[in-house]
């Protein structure tokens, strides 16, 4: 007989856990304090590099607002605001009476490189270019310079974790958070910046995404100077729907019977202010405030009656119209940067000749001066960038965790209304469309119809139709032509108000 062979195996361990250690530390929560006394506060450890754990380390700040209902308790939901660069261990108090924070316990952190987090300090740079919204060519070397002396600025002062600022590297510190809380999945809710941070997370974790909402979405394809650009489209789309509606109203404002003859008054406006400013106000004012104004519906009236009053040449000391349009302005400047924004931008190569900017910059402040347009058109850090990133910018995509919902309004103007159903066909998502509206990150700001159908999927797990529509904030109460009745008197405060109302002046996600 042949000899029996016998083969023993020895089961192969599974490889030990390079974040072990990160993974297994302590939460110690304790009261946030300050303007944030509804929320406890934890500080934890993370890798600096995750391709070399064992080496550097960072800081990571989290927040938390326990389910009011812990009965129905349906795990975490970590938030995030925005930016890149915004601090987000606020949000769960800013999502305190949402019904949310019923059944979630709400989790919000500072991304790396923002404040309680190890923080990127960058150094201001000196102001070379005067801030114009249609800036003469020979302008246009000074906006590089002061681009390229921002970036020698930040590259300077930034030590040795500049380049590890990253979309990916922040979702990895969020997978860190979930495991030290013991939670198996999270739950996510990420407004502007905050969908891609979500949209990356899904591809790096897929079994670790739940349920996710995609609120205000970047574009995938535009990661990141195009999605700039595409700003001072979408803030012109909203001029020429405001110039329609004015049109159809002749008789109250006097501006024009069409949309052309409305952009041509404000044209003539915009040339006064340029040789004759009122007061501080100029046409770059102007031109930011016709930016905004037109973006929020409800402000349409106000912005015809600035444009109206600033025509007549009204004199300083009775300039309601500066005054109301100064509003605006300041609006669209606190919408410019902030933050490491110009750190994580550059986690995408951006063109470095200068001639594709300045051709950008001759068009943009031509067809694009509302909203300071021509700004999303200059160089920028990133075309000077001064480091090199350690892995390229994830291509996104969802495979193997459940479908969510990507909110997007028609007239927003920080993520224009071609990202939403772009994100929402990347990661086959079901999305809801805002109608006639340029608010910016809309959940729990005022709209029950979202607010309604978020939280029927995050609470219930039910979804929206696959293609779905709201209702944004209505236009003025003003008849057209023909039908009886007046535009409202002009009210800077009303403005003030109303932006004030929706946290819009005060940087709410």
């Amino acid at each position: 007989m042949a000899a029996l062979l016998i083969t023993s195996t020895t089961a192969t361990a599974d490889p030990p856990d390079p974040l072990a250690e990160f993974h297994a530390q302590p939460v110690k929560w304790a009261p946030c304090g300050g303007t944030l006394s509804e929320l406890e506060c934890a500080t934890l450890v993370a890798p600096l590099d995750y391709a070399a754990p064992a080496g550097d380390r960072i800081k990571l700040m989290i927040s938390r607002r326990k389910a009011a209902a812990q009965d129905r308790r349906r795990g975490v939901l970590f938030t995030n605001p925005g930016g890149p660069g915004g601090s987000g261990v606020g949000v769960p108090q800013f999502l305190a009476n949402s019904e949310l924070a019923q059944v979630y316990d709400l989790i919000g952190f500072d991304p790396r490189g923002v404040g309680g987090s190890t923080a990127l300090n960058c150094r201001a740079a000196p102001a070379i270019a005067e801030l114009d919204s249609r800036p003469a060519d020979a302008e246009f070397g000074k906006w590089a310079a002061e681009a390229r002396e921002a970036e020698e600025a930040c590259q300077r002062s930034s030590g040795g974790i500049r380049q590890f600022i990253s979309t990916a590297n922040t979702a990895r510190d969020m997978d860190v958070v979930r495991t030290v809380l013991g939670e198996p999945k999270i739950n996510y809710l990420g407004y502007s910046y905050g969908t891609y941070l979500g949209a990356v997370y899904g591809t790096l974790f897929p079994k670790r995404l739940d349920r996710s909402v995609l609120d205000s979405a970047v574009h995938p394809e535009w990661i990141w100077r195009e999605q700039l650009r595409q700003q001072a489209v979408a803030y012109r789309q909203d001029v020429d729907t405001w110039a329609t509606w004015v049109g159809q109203r002749n008789e109250k404002f006097a501006l024009g019977k069409s949309q052309a003859e409305v952009l041509a008054e404000v044209e003539k406006v915009a040339a006064k202010l340029n040789t004759t400013p009122i007061g501080e106000y100029n046409r770059s004012s102007f031109d930011g405030a016709m930016g905004v104004g037109a973006r929020y519906r409800p402000l349409w009236s106000d912005l015809a009656a600035i444009v109206t009053k600033l025509r007549s040449g009204e004199k300083p000391e009775n300039a309601e119209g500066a005054k109301a349009g100064q509003v605006l302005a300041r609006t669209s400047l606190q919408e410019l940067r902030s933050g490491v924004f110009d750190t994580v931008t550059c986690e995408s190569a951006w063109p470095t000749d200068l001639h594709n900017y300045y051709e950008d910059m001759r068009t943009f402040r031509e067809r694009y001066p509302y909203g300071f347009g021509v700004v999303r058109a200059a160089p920028m850090t990133c075309t000077f960038r001064s480091f090199t990133p350690p892995e390229e910018a994830v291509k996104i995509g969802r495979n193997g965790y459940p479908v969510g919902v990507v909110v997007q309004s028609e007239g927003d103007t920080q993520t224009q209304y071609a990202s939403g159903p772009a994100m929402a066909a990347r990661l086959g998502h079901n999305l809801i469309t805002v109608v006639d509206e340029g608010k910016h990150s809309i959940y729990h700001g005022g709209n029950p119809c979202v607010d309604g159908k978020v939280n029927r999927y995050l609470i219930d797990g039910v979804l929206p139709g696959s293609s779905s529509e709201c209702a944004g904030d209505p236009r003025p109460d003003v008849p057209k032509d023909g039908q009886a009745g007046a535009a409202p008197a002009l009210s800077a405060d009303r403005i003030q108000t109303y932006l004030d109302g929706r946290g819009l002046s005060a940087g709410r996600p």
